[in-house]
């Protein structure tokens, strides 16, 4: 649940501003897939969001939904599977559709784990054609993505090596990592982080996910398994530059509340009012006391007593 938004909203921080997300591995499992009608909706109309998913059944149903509901957003999934080629590769389809990758799965090291096999094992395989986010960006002459999710099983890195142009463009990336080779062959978490790194990206957070041996009757209440996999956070840290564009910084604390990162948000914003906030667009000073003065606590202490808030009032 977002901190700010609400206030940002109020205070005509959002007005006149576009916010574009790509999801890629789109099929909708539950409301929390459903991003237009989550936190990022309150950038509607002025949102545009591509669903990508190599499961042409699932975007026909997730678009037929968008098309029954006459949401007030721009939003369209697209059954393209996204790789680091244009070319023709190998889609293995799993017990589960949803586990479905580009790589094949792992069957023995599958087996040594609670509940695995029958998701992630293989039903069949057939052959598809694959593209890159780069080629679809100037096929559709989109030239800008604010925030990029990866979940496509495995193959999440190739997604990444496709798209290192529009990746230049993008704030944060919210990608599927994995620890173990649940697939063969597939890039791990240090690949990911590596590549990501290396073009100015930081992790911030690991939402992970356990596996318990199969024949094991007991499990730990302190260690919960084996680490497999988790979906990892990452933002451009744009503070540690020394040139900034104010703009990029009020979307950047957009996306950071919205992912439940409300202390980079907080950071941004005094930045930001410290730094540009001659200009009202950027002076955040209302914002920041609004947002905080929905903790009681820090009411019952006395917000004025905050440094950060005499900081931006002073």
């Amino acid at each position: 649940m977002s901190v700010f938004l609400e206030a940002l909203k109020r205070h005509g921080h959002l007005t006149n501003l576009h916010m574009t997300v790509c999801n890629v591995g789109s099929r909708k499992l539950g409301q929390h897939d459903d991003y237009g009608s989550s936190d990022w909706g309150i950038f509607a109309p002025n949102l545009t969001i591509y669903g990508f998913d190599a499961d042409a059944d699932a975007c026909d149903a997730a678009n037929t939904d968008l098309e029954n509901r006459q949401v007030n957003w721009n939003e369209e999934h697209i059954p393209i599977a996204l790789s680091d080629k244009v070319g023709e590769r190998t889609l293995y389809v799993t017990q589960n559709p949803m586990c479905s990758s580009l790589y094949p799965p792992n069957e023995p090291y599958l087996a040594r784990f609670q509940g695995l096999p029958e998701l992630v094992n293989l039903d069949f395989s057939i052959g598809l054609e694959t593209t890159t986010l780069d080629e679809f960006c100037r096929e559709a002459r989109i030239n800008q993505i604010d925030f990029l999710q990866v979940d496509v099983q495995g193959a999440d890195l190739s997604v990444l090596e496709g798209g290192q142009e529009i990746l230049k463009t993008i704030f944060a990336v919210q990608i599927e990592v994995e620890f173990s080779h649940l697939y063969e062959g597939q890039p791990l978490f240090a690949d990911v982080d590596v590549y990501l790194r290396k073009r100015d990206f930081t992790l911030f957070d690991l939402a992970t996910s356990y596996g318990v041996r199969s024949r094991s009757p007991i499990a730990s209440r302190i260690r919960p398994g084996q680490l497999l996999w988790a979906d990892a956070f990452y933002f451009r840290d744009l503070l540690q530059k020394t040139k900034n564009d104010p703009q990029k910084l009020l979307k950047l604390t957009f996306i950071a509340d919205i992912l439940n990162f409300p202390d980079y948000a907080l950071e941004i914003m005094e930045y930001l009012t410290l730094n540009y906030g001659s200009d009202p667009r950027y002076n955040l000073a209302d914002v920041i006391l609004d947002g905080l003065s929905q903790f009681p606590d820090l009411v019952q202490q006395d917000l004025g007593s905050l440094e950060i808030i005499q900081r931006v009032f002073d």
